[in-house]
């Protein structure tokens, strides 16, 4: 018998769930509902309640409510969003609408009008992009 490998950081990732694409020419027109990874590059008009992880690539726009367990934004988002877990907001990402998370780190740069509210004990933490977000 092997034994059990230490858990993963990003768990929901290696989870069997396919990962949902909606590519960078892509317009969707409607509400969204899953569970696994979303990987959105195109545009989104409606709104979306993804039990699992939401990467909202820098060229990507989304008109909508959002709900999701995780999320990394590094583009537009022209709603509410609520994360029931982490929420990653990187510098290329602009947010108009209430922001609502678990735990929020902002990058430099990012701009989000609107309402944020922590779900916890945590602070906000703001950070320097180090990696290359531009897909």
């Amino acid at each position: 018998m092997r034994p059990m490998s230490s858990p993963k950081r990003r768990f929901l990732e290696s989870s069997a769930a396919t990962t949902t694409f909606i590519g960078g020419e892509s317009v969707f027109v409607g509400n969204i509902r899953g569970t696994g990874q979303f990987v959105v590059s195109g545009e989104v008009h409606g709104d979306g309640a993804i039990e699992g992880g939401l990467n909202l690539c820098v060229a990507a726009r989304w008109h909508g409510h959002i709900r999701a367990r995780q999320a990394i934004i590094a583009g537009e988002v022209i709603g509410s969003i609520t994360v029931e877990d982490q929420l990653e907001i990187g510098y290329t990402a602009v947010i108009r609408g209430k922001v609502s998370a678990r735990t929020i780190a902002i990058a430099k740069g990012a701009i989000v009008d609107g309402e944020i509210e922590v779900t916890s004990d945590a602070p906000v933490l703001r950070f320097e992009e180090k990696r290359d977000i531009e897909s």
